[in-house]
């Protein structure tokens, strides 16, 4: 039996070097609770050293005027990336407990994301011009300095990469703060960046924490400049209350509850197979999970006896066993709580599918509500549970679907082409998708209208969260 001794072990990569920490954290595989290795759990002296060399870089190196330098350096970490992508999905696998294809779409996912970055990077945004005769102004587009990017457990590959991408085609420097449920896939996220050349010691650190001392130093310290965060509301608000004596930049994607509209036209065979998987991907552990499916009275009562067919007979397993069609919950504690959600719904809802659990293994449920008050409705449960809700007009379902205090994303299903415009003008949400679902792409800005976000990602918004606008004017001298 393999021993921590003879495992993998992780360690922090801060100023061009290897750290370790006192405390070593463990690192295990929530379908299995089976030891896969050991990692560096880092804190509030790993934060600041890494603010330390991250502000260093910054001020003292010309990586942020380096334009071609920092192309070249996102280039490298997407052939490094690339070249280790099937050690990266079989770990996510069996460390964050996703299925092989969902590991596999979030790895590939990330290389073409890097070599846009690598692109933008060379692209400038400014204006020029002569604003009365002799005098000339024009606006540039600077890095704003150290930006911190503060990494969820439930895609870290992708999700690291989608904040510190356009921080480093900006010009900023970075501290990453990666977090313990994945202590490995970290570690071989920072041996890839150890591993790249036009990356210049204290440009890109990296550290592991499985507490909350780390965190707070990064939001809290004035040579961080710019914070980028990727998960709940709650943690969002003390992240900006804990920013608000230095006035940081802030970019944020928060929690979500992803209204999906089917209508009475929609097309049934096309819509159960996506609402299943918007429901069970990751586990139900994703910010735009189809966590809330709101029907037309017409189609409610078919769509109703499919989902609840489809749920029941979803597989769920180990995220390495490639018969697994659902893989765990990030860990045991996590699973109790979303069973236990259900169990408390049932007191004023129907329970039309209750997954059964099996340590972190929790399989999907759905619950029919009518009251859009209800906490099922209302919050955000981040586990495979989707509510089911019957309305009548287009002007209901709208009012339905807005009724929550997030605006991540929702979804329209109908043959009616019209209807998307209509309907998708009134839906308070950043992303709203038409016959499909979870649909992004590197050029087009996603986030997160109310409580489900400040600051855009992806895109050209994307890098402007990481850059100051910087105004120069010249009068020329009379000839």
């Amino acid at each position: 039996m393999p021993t921590s001794e003879t495992l993998p072990h992780a360690r922090h990569y801060i100023d061009g070097q290897w750290q370790d920490s006192g405390s070593r954290g463990e690192s295990r595989s929530p379908a299995t609770n089976g030891l896969l290795g050991t990692f560096a759990d880092g804190g509030a002296r790993e934060a600041r050293a890494a603010v330390a060399a991250a502000r260093t870089a910054f001020d003292s190196t010309a990586w942020s005027r380096d334009r071609h330098r920092r192309a070249a350096a996102l280039h490298e970490l997407a052939d490094r990336i690339e070249q280790r992508k099937d050690e990266l999905i079989t770990l996510l696998a069996r460390e964050n407990g996703k299925v092989l294809a969902e590991a596999a779409l979030e790895v590939e996912g990330t290389i073409p994301k890097l070599r846009y970055h690598a692109a933008l990077s060379l692209t400038d945004h400014g204006r020029a011009g002569e604003v009365r005769p002799g005098t000339y102004s024009m606006t540039l587009r600077e890095a704003a300095g150290v930006a911190a990017v503060i990494v969820p457990w439930n895609s870290p590959v992708i999700l690291s990469a989608r904040s510190f991408a356009p921080a480093l085609a900006a010009g900023c420097t970075v501290v990453m703060k990666m977090p313990a449920q994945t202590g490995l896939v970290n570690g071989v996220l920072s041996e890839i960046v150890a591993d790249t050349p036009s990356l210049d010691p204290g440009v890109f650190n990296v550290f592991t924490e499985s507490g909350n001392a780390g965190a707070p130093e990064l939001v809290s310290s004035p040579d961080v400049d710019v914070i980028s965060y990727t998960g709940s509301t709650a943690v969002g608000r003390v992240i900006m209350e804990q920013a608000a004596p230095t006035l940081k930049t802030l970019s944020m994607e928060l929690g979500g509850k992803t209204p999906m509209l089917v209508f009475d036209d929609a097309d049934l065979d096309a819509v159960v197979p996506v609402l299943t998987k918007a429901v069970t991907m990751f586990a139900g552990q994703f910010c735009m999970t189809g966590s809330r499916i709101l029907v037309q009275r017409g189609v409610a009562g078919e769509l109703r006896r499919r989902l609840v067919a489809a749920l029941e007979t979803v597989r769920v397993g180990p995220g390495d066993d490639p018969a697994s069609e659902m893989g765990a919950m990030i860990d045991e504690g996590n699973a109790q709580r979303v069973e236990q959600t259900v169990a408390a719904a049932a007191d004023y809802a129907t329970v039309l599918v209750r997954g059964k659990r099996d340590r972190a293994l929790l399989g999907p449920s759905l619950i029919e509500v009518a009251d859009v008050s209800s906490p099922i409705v209302q919050r955000e449960v981040f586990g495979p549970v989707a509510t089911f809700e019957v309305f009548d007009s287009e002007a209901d379902a709208v009012a339905r679907a807005n009724a929550t205090e997030f605006g991540l994303a929702a979804s329209i299903w109908t043959r009616d082409v019209d209807r998307p415009l209509r309907v998708g003008r009134e839906l308070r949400a950043g992303t709203v998708w038409t016959n499909t679902w979870a649909m992004v792409h590197d050029q087009f800005e996603e986030g997160g209208f109310k409580q489900s976000g400040v600051g855009r990602l992806n895109g050209i918004r994307g890098i402007e969260e990481f850059q100051e606008t910087k105004h120069l004017v010249h009068v020329a001298p009379q000839l």
